[in-house]
């Protein structure tokens, strides 16, 4: 296939550093590594951002060197084939493999020995935080070398840049400078599909110059969104994080990411339950409630309708009275049974259905709290040696202030109970 029967970003493609838009951290590494101080690296950033582009350059400086794999479609064999072609070079062959993470553990174990010898440099490109799609002995011997979204900025220079493009020339189109910056905003800091979008814009319409109006319908683009990878649980924590801190705006800023991004609305859903419980709790009881019935709500009636109830149980959790009482209470009874073991229970509280279970004191001084006057207080309910232990803390906000009142108001009569069998 002939460069003009390419797509408009393969045309355009930087095949010089100094045509290379942005990036400052990868400039230093091909800088670097055409000095002579050529290490594998591992190439993260989103789509458009330039992974590709850099391999390409660097392809261009060393192609007598350069081998090229797709972990979509290459496997073992693939591989071996190419290590061991490499492996028989004088100079130290370049190996690059795009979409690394789309490689299974026993695929990244095979290329680990030939990186390690030292017998190839490896080029690695994902979209995925490599700490957890890159297995670590292969992630230690690679420099990591982090690409950011293009700003609008860049996308606009790299698209005024295209349409000196010797193919989008020959259409004979003018694009208004707006309709060239709204498009450069829509990418969404990807060259790629702002390059695509403007071959098609330009071959595709019928008006000698193209306005902003004109490109109506055509700059909407699902944001960028890995259910499965960093961005996926970057987004849930924004979002967790700002209903702890009580920040509404925010709160539902990052809702609105995840949710026209398209996550799974039940995933959201089973995070505020989370939240509910372990950073409002019983501060305010009602927030759980609040969010089972956003739950219920939205598999009763689906999207889009149902969106709106999460909306709003968001936005209740985020104003609601804080208190992580709850979660400190779980963290402090898992570390107290680790730590104290399997203590028995206490004969008196024990049930007693049987003569034998009686006669051996099952049951036995048990005081039904309903009908003490002093509510059993004189009773230990705790395991021996374990008496007094607190674990639930209520704090002073919502109705946990209530709930510390009563709570202070047992210790007290309690305290006062255990001093008349003195």
């Amino acid at each position: 296939m002939g460069k003009t029967d390419q797509p408009l970003a393969l045309r355009v493609r930087p095949e010089k550093l100094e045509e290379l838009v942005g990036q400052h951290d990868s400039r230093k590494y091909i800088n670097d590594f055409v000095k002579g101080a050529m290490a594998s690296a591992i190439l993260w950033g989103p789509p458009g951002s330039g992974k590709t582009t850099i391999a390409t350059i660097i392809k261009n400086i060393f192609p007598e060197r350069f081998y090229s794999l797709s972990a979509v479609t290459s496997g073992l064999q693939e591989l071996r084939k190419v290590t061991a072609e490499a492996s028989g070079q004088e100079t130290t062959p370049i190996v690059f493999i795009d979409e690394i993470h789309r490689y299974n553990k026993a695929q990244q174990d095979a290329l680990l020995p030939h990186v390690e010898s030292g017998h190839i440099i490896f080029i690695g490109a994902t979209t995925e935080n490599p700490s957890f799609s890159v297995i670590s002995p292969l992630l230690s011997r690679s420099r990591v070398v982090v690409l950011r979204s293009l700003s609008a900025d860049e996308i606009l220079f790299i698209l005024k840049r295209a349409l000196r493009d010797t193919e989008l020339a020959s259409a004979e189109k003018e694009i208004e400078e707006e309709a060239l910056s709204a498009l450069a905003h829509a990418a969404d800091g990807d060259a790629r599909a702002a390059l695509n979008l403007l071959e098609y814009i330009i071959t595709r319409s019928d008006k000698d110059i193209i306005k902003k109006d004109d490109l109506e319908g055509l700059l909407s683009r699902p944001l960028y969104h890995d259910r499965m990878g960093e961005n996926h649980y970057d987004l849930i924590s924004a979002f967790h994080k700002c209903v702890r801190a009580s920040d509404v705006d925010a709160s539902i800023y990052w809702l609105a990411r995840m949710m026209e991004a398209g996550e799974d609305r039940l995933y959201i859903l089973r995070r505020m339950i989370r939240m509910a419980s372990e950073d409002i709790g019983m501060a305010d009881p009602n927030a759980l409630r609040m969010v089972i019935a956003a739950r219920d709500a939205f598999t009763s009636v689906g999207m889009p309708e149902g969106d709106i109830a999460i909306y709003q149980a968001a936005v209740y959790l985020s104003l609601a009275p804080k208190s992580n009482a709850l979660y400190l209470m779980e963290i402090k009874a898992k570390k107290l049974i680790q730590k104290t073991g399997r203590h028995p229970v206490p004969l008196s509280i024990r049930n007693a259905p049987t003569k034998l279970m009686q006669e051996l004191g099952y049951s036995k001084g048990y005081v039904y709290a309903h009908d003490d006057l002093n509510g059993a207080l004189k009773m230990e309910y705790m395991p021996a040696g374990l008496e007094g232990t607190n674990l639930y803390s209520p704090k002073g906000e919502g109705f946990e202030k209530r709930l510390k009142e009563i709570i202070d108001a047992r210790k007290k009569a309690k305290a006062a109970a255990s001093g008349k069998t003195r």
